[in-house]
C-alpha cells in the first residue's frame, strides 16, 4: 500500500509478522478495533527522571501526587483535540481520553483504521492462533506526528507470555530428588522478612493478561495458611479485558491464581487489585497506566508476571512501557516483573541470547529464580534456578535496548555474551525461589498444585515492598539505586553456583540471579525501614 499523501511514517512502530505465521488473507473491513494513542508528555521530550538521575538522590526523595503527576507530565489538552479533531475527521469515535495516562482511546472498522493510519490490515495464522497484523510503519498526518509517541491496538497479535512454571517429570539436574514444596509464609521466614507487619494501608496491583480468579478457591487457599484474616482481592477490567476463569488449571489461571496468593499471603493486609486486559501491546499498555494512575485504588506497588524477548517488541511499546514505569518512579510506586523461564536465550531460537521485557526496563525491578532447599526454617542450599532443556530456567543477561544504568557501574556488569559484546542493562537486579521442583504451594481451579518460574517471585517482592511500606509509613517507590548501593550491607542472600545458559553465577552481582535473594529485613534497612526495637517504639510493628 502506498501510504498517504502528506503523512509521516511514525518511528519505532514497523511490524513484521510473527516467527512462524502465515498471512491467510484480508482482516474483515467491518469488524470494530479499538487503537491506543498513546501522547506525549506536555514537559516535552524529557524523560520524566532518568534513571541515573535517581542515583543522585537521597534517600529521602520526595513524589508527586498523581493530580500533580497529571499538571507536570500528563499530555497537553490541546494535543488531545487535536487527536479528537483527527478521529472525527476520519469517523473514529472517541472511546476514552486521560490525560494522565497520556493515552486517547478510539474505535471504528478495520476499514476506517486502515485509512486513518495508512496500515493494511491482514489475517495470520500463527501455531498458536489466529491474529490480525500489519508490517511497516503507522502513518500519521504532520499535525498528529510530533506528539504522537505510539498508535497500539491495530495488530492484536499475542505480545506476552506468562511466566509460570507447573510441576512436572524432572530430567535435569535434580531428576534424582524427590522434590520439596513451600507456601508464601514459609518462604517468606527463609528470607527473613519483616515480622509485626501484613501491608495494611498498602495496595499491590497484579496486571493480568487472561485467565481468572475464583474468589472460593482463594478463601479455601487462605483459610489452609491460617491467615489471621484474609486479603481483599478485586478486579479492574481494562479495555475487553476481564475476570475469566478457563477452569483449566494448566492455562492463564495458574498464573493469576499464583500471583494473588503468592502476595496475599505475604501480605494479607494489603488490597490485591488485579487489572485484566487483553494480550496485546495495547492491552498490556493501558493495564499498565491504568494501574500506576489509579486514585481509587493508588497502589503503592506494581506486580507483572508476563512478558516477551526484548526482539518482539515494537520500539514504540518499550519507550511508552518504560516511560509508564518512569511515571510510577515519579509517582513512588514499586514495579517488580519477573525476567522469564527459558534461560539466557529467553526462548528465542536464533542461537543468541536475549533478555525479557518489561523486566529490562531499568525501572522496573527485574525478578529472577533460584533452586531452594530448606530444613528446620533455614535455608540448606540455593543456587541457579536451571532445568533446561525441559524444566525451565531462569532469565537474565544483557539488554541489547536499554544502557547500562549508573546505578549498576560498581557491580563489574559483563559484556552481552552475544558477539556483538554489547554494554547494556544488566538484569535480574534480585532473584528467589523459583524452580517448579522447589515450588509453590497453590490452589488453582479447585485443585492443589506446585508452581514455579519467575511469575512467583515478582508477586514474592512486590508482598516485601508493601510490607517495608507499612514499617516506613510511606512507599519506597523506585528501589533500584538504593539496592545496588546496599548491596553489601547485609541485604541479600549471595547466589554463587549455576548458571542459565551463557551466564554463570558468581560472587556479587551475575546475571542469573542479581545482586542475589532477600534478606528481607536487611533490604528493609537498605531502604530506611526501622529496627524492630524503632518499629515498637512508633508503633508501625502492628
Amino acid at each position: 500500500m502506498t501510504p498517504p499523501k502528506n503523512r509521516l511514517p511514525l518511528a519505532g512502530s514497523e511490524r513484521s509478522p510473527m516467527p512462524g505465521a502465515r498471512e491467510v488473507g484480508p482482516a474483515n473491513p467491518n469488524e470494530k478495533v479499538e487503537v491506543t494513542i498513546r501522547l506525549k508528555s506536555r514537559a516535552g521530550k524529557k524523560p520524566i527522571v532518568s534513571a541515573d538521575a535517581y542515583s543522585q538522590l537521597p534517600k529521602k526523595r520526595t513524589t508527586l501526587s498523581r493530580a500533580e503527576y497529571e499538571q507536570r507530565h500528563g499530555a497537553d489538552p490541546a494535543d488531545v483535540a487535536r487527536v479528537q479533531a483527527f478521529a472525527r475527521d476520519h469517523g473514529l469515535t472517541v472511546v476514552e481520553t486521560s490525560p494522565a495516562r497520556r493515552t486517547v482511546i478510539l474505535s471504528g472498522t478495520v476499514a476506517a483504521m486502515s485509512d486513518a493510519f495508512g496500515v493494511v490490515l491482514k489475517q495470520y495464522e500463527h501455531p498458536n492462533g489466529k491474529y490480525r497484523g500489519r508490517t511497516g510503519a503507522v502513518q500519521l498526518p504532520p499535525d498528529l506526528h510530533d506528539i504522537v509517541e505510539g498508535v497500539f491496538g491495530l495488530d492484536n497479535r499475542p505480545q506476552a507470555q506468562p511466566h509460570f512454571r507447573k510441576r512436572r517429570g524432572q530430567t535435569g539436574i535434580h531428576a534424582h530428588d524427590a522434590g520439596t514444596s513451600y507456601t508464601p509464609p514459609e518462604l517468606a521466614q527463609l528470607y527473613n522478612f519483616p515480622t509485626g507487619v501484613d501491608g495494611t494501608g498498602q495496595c499491590i496491583a497484579l496486571i493480568e493478561l487472561g485467565g481468572g480468579f475464583v474468589p472460593a478457591d482463594l478463601s479455601t487457599y487462605f483459610k489452609q495458611l491460617n491467615l489471621t484474616h484474609q486479603p481483599a482481592v478485586s478486579a479492574v477490567s481494562i479495555g475487553n479485558g476481564s475476570n475469566s476463569p478457563t477452569g483449566d488449571p494448566n492455562g492463564p489461571d495458574g498464573e493469576v491464581m499464583l500471583d494473588i496468593e503468592v502476595a496475599g499471603s505475604i501480605a494479607p493486609g494489603a488490597k490485591i487489585v488485579v487489572y485484566f486486559a487483553e494480550n496485546t501491546d495495547a492491552g498490556f499498555l493501558n493495564a499498565i497506566t491504568t494501574a500506576v494512575h489509579d486514585q481509587n485504588n493508588n497502589p503503592s506497588v506494581v506486580s507483572i508476571s508476563w512478558g516477551g524477548p526484548e526482539s518482539s517488541w515494537t520500539q514504540q511499546a518499550m519507550t511508552s512501557m518504560d516511560e509508564a514505569f518512569q511515571s510510577a518512579a515519579a509517582l513512588g510506586v514499586t514495579v517488580c516483573v519477573a525476567c522469564g523461564d527459558n534461560g539466557s536465550t529467553d526462548g528465542v531460537g536464533d542461537g543468541l541470547n536475549h533478555v525479557d521485557f518489561p523486566a529490562s526496563s531499568p525501572f522496573a525491578l527485574a525478578c529472577g529464580g533460584t533452586h531452594l532447599v530448606a530444613s528446620n526454617n533455614t535455608v540448606s542450599s540455593e543456587t541457579v534456578w536451571n532445568e533446561l532443556p525441559n524444566g525451565g530456567a531462569t532469565g537474565g543477561g544483557i539488554s541489547d535496548v536499554f544502557p547500562l544504568p549508573t546505578w549498576q557501574n560498581g557491580v563489574r556488569v559483563p559484556p552481552s555474551a552475544n558477539p556483538n559484546k554489547n554494554i547494556g542493562r544488566g538484569l535480574p537486579d534480585v532473584a528467589g525461589d523459583a524452580d517448579p521442583y522447589t515450588g509453590y504451594v497453590t490452589r488453582v481451579d479447585g485443585q492443589p498444585d506446585v508452581i514455579g518460574g519467575t511469575s512467583a517471585v515478582a508477586p514474592l517482592w512486590a508482598g516485601l515492598i508493601a510490607l517495608i511500606n507499612q514499617q516506613i509509613g510511606k512507599p519506597v517507590g523506585y528501589i533500584n539505586p538504593l539496592l545496588y548501593s546496599n548491596a553489601g550491607a547485609g541485604a541479600f542472600n549471595d547466589i554463587t553456583s549455576g548458571n542459565n545458559g551463557a551466564y554463570s553465577a558468581g560472587p556479587g552481582w551475575d546475571a542469573c540471579t542479581g545482586l542475589g535473594t532477600a534478606i528481607g529485613t536487611g533490604v528493609g534497612a537498605a531502604l530506611g525501614a526501622p529496627s524492630t526495637a524503632q518499629a515498637r517504639k512508633t508503633g508501625t510493628a502492628g
